[in-house]
């Protein structure tokens, strides 16, 4: 089975549509893992690239990640994935949103139609999983990990960059799919903060009360090491967003789900 990791951005979003006009093989499905805190764009993406493609595109969620983290904070959380929130004392907090909130429902929804029930054995490379990295962030390949998952790339054996990708989207006359990633997410550039600023007011505003909220409430507003979303270790509302941040976190996202 060959299934397409949907993430409504703009690589896998230009990797369906080529697979629709045949310029890439065609997935059998693609697969969008919500995590019920991405920007009103990319669920009107994601409806978009429905209604664009033959294939069947599947929804699937492990739940809400902001909801989740604020019932952590309160102490009424019975799980949560760690995000890579930036700590007072110079670290990073390990990154584990992306594995529980991405991959592991797409694997679980990759699982059920294949038709193997949970613990049951599958065959090696079962499914070939299509995913949106791009030439320019070929450092972000990976295989893996799980024996009955093949990742491949199509969008890098094509030679095609994320600029390619807006150019060929474009010649298509076709909209030009937004960032996909997280409203919080840690690793976002100044220049994505100040997009977000600019053009999405309510998911700045739903940024800024949860950073607040990480060095406020309950069982995170305790510790000693305090959590921003911020690099610069200030409250994202009064952080200076007027330099292009030169790293690249998501280069830093080694599972290759977010941000495409």
């Amino acid at each position: 089975m060959r299934i397409l990791s949907l993430g409504a951005g703009v690589q896998s979003s230009t990797l369906a549509l080529l697979a629709e006009h045949g310029e890439t093989e065609k997935p059998d499905c693609a697969i969008f893992a919500d995590t019920g805190w991405e920007p009103d764009s990319v669920y009107k993406c994601l409806e978009w690239v429905k209604d664009n493609v033959s294939f069947p595109v599947y929804v699937v969620s492990a739940g809400n990640i902001k909801e989740d983290l604020q019932a952590n904070l309160s102490g009424d959380g019975k799980r949560f994935s760690s995000m890579p929130f930036f700590t007072s004392n110079g670290g990073i907090g390990r990154r584990q949103c992306t594995n529980d909130y991405k991959i592991q429902p797409v694997q679980k929804k990759a699982r059920e139609l294949l038709g193997y029930a949970p613990r049951k054995r599958i065959p090696e490379n079962s499914v070939q999983m299509m995913i949106g990295i791009s030439l320019d962030e070929i450092q972000r390949m990976k295989p893996s990990r799980i024996k009955w998952v093949e990742n491949v790339y199509p969008l890098i054996d094509q030679r095609m960059s994320r600029a390619d990708c807006l150019i060929w989207m474009e010649r298509q006359g076709y909209p030009e799919p937004p960032k996909s990633s997280c409203i919080g997410c840690p690793f976002h550039s100044n220049k994505a903060w100040m997009d977000i600023k600019r053009t999405d007011p309510e998911s700045w505003k739903s940024a800024v009360a949860i950073d607040v909220e990480l060095r406020a409430n309950g069982v995170r507003g305790k510790m000693t090491n305090k959590e921003f979303l911020h690099p610069s270790l200030k409250p994202l509302g009064e952080a200076s967003l007027g330099d292009e941040q030169t790293i690249d976190m998501f280069n830093n996202e080694c599972e290759g789900m977010c941000g495409v």
